[in-house]
């Protein structure tokens, strides 16, 4: 079943879409890439290959605009709006989809996982980083997660430190840590043309300082950076993490929290 809403956030200071894709089943929030609105993953087929998940009433899927993408990448405002705004992106989602969506599935409580391919990596891993109370898993593909190199100031400001797990995993502490160690951050990506496992690594060996549960898996060199690759990987690992008393997939390659 489809369902979709919108609504004027006074956070991001616009109209935000949010769609639904299922009846049942774990919550499972996908953050688009970079630009993306809510229901891209449709168009780009990723709900035609979850369906099976869908129908079996393992998994329910909700996307929303990436508002905070569209920012970054289309350079809208001054660099310090857009860092203001990937803060303001993460306060949307913890204050107002998340609700949303645990209205939806009538529980105040439920745990919501996250996924998201290249900016959407980011965000996912973000979520759960941020708000380890409200998001409990994260499948990040093809990550893009040092988003500072796409910027045109060398500084980063103290909104996108809270909002990049580079900046601020290394300063947590105390309850909130100690929950984030009780999550887990998959990194999957290919090792193909405009992938770079590095950025996943990158990420992995900051959470893996810190006694973060994670996992980076590489696909291959001959796995590329695009939608064919992202349909191929969420079912793979949705289906293994909704089966019942499941661990993750057993990868074919790759180190929980290490270096390469």
């Amino acid at each position: 079943m489809f369902l979709k809403s919108s609504w004027y956030s006074q956070r991001v200071r616009s109209t935000v879409t949010v769609a639904r894709w299922g009846v049942t089943g774990q919550p499972i929030l996908v953050l688009p890439t970079a630009g993306g609105d809510a229901e891209e993953i449709e168009r780009m087929g990723v709900i035609k290959a979850l369906e099976p998940l869908l129908s079996a009433g393992r998994i329910k899927i909700y996307s929303c605009d990436s508002v905070g993408g569209r920012v970054w990448f289309h350079k809208e405002g001054t660099p310090g709006h857009r860092m203001w705004m990937q803060d303001q992106f993460h306060a949307f989602i913890r204050e107002e989809v998340a609700p949303a969506i645990r209205q939806d599935c009538r529980s105040n409580d439920i745990p919501i996982w996250t996924a998201g391919a290249s900016i959407g990596a980011f965000h996912a891993a973000a979520l759960v980083c941020r708000y380890p109370n409200v998001f409990t898993r994260a499948l990040a593909m093809s990550g893009t997660f040092d988003l500072m190199r796409f910027i045109e100031v060398d500084t980063p400001s103290d909104d996108f430190r809270r909002a990049s797990p580079l900046y601020f995993v290394p300063h947590l502490a105390g309850p909130h840590l100690e929950l984030l160690r009780e999550r887990h951050i998959c990194f999957a990506t290919g090792e193909g043309k405009w992938e770079n496992i590095g950025e996943s690594w990158g990420l992995a060996r900051v959470l893996g300082a810190k006694g973060i549960p994670n996992y980076v898996e590489s696909w291959g060199k001959d796995v590329h950076h695009d939608w064919q690759t992202w349909r191929a990987m969420m079912p793979h690992y949705l289906s293994a993490w909704t089966q019942p008393f499941s661990a993750s997939p057993s990868p074919t390659s790759g180190t929980s929290g290490g270096s390469p």
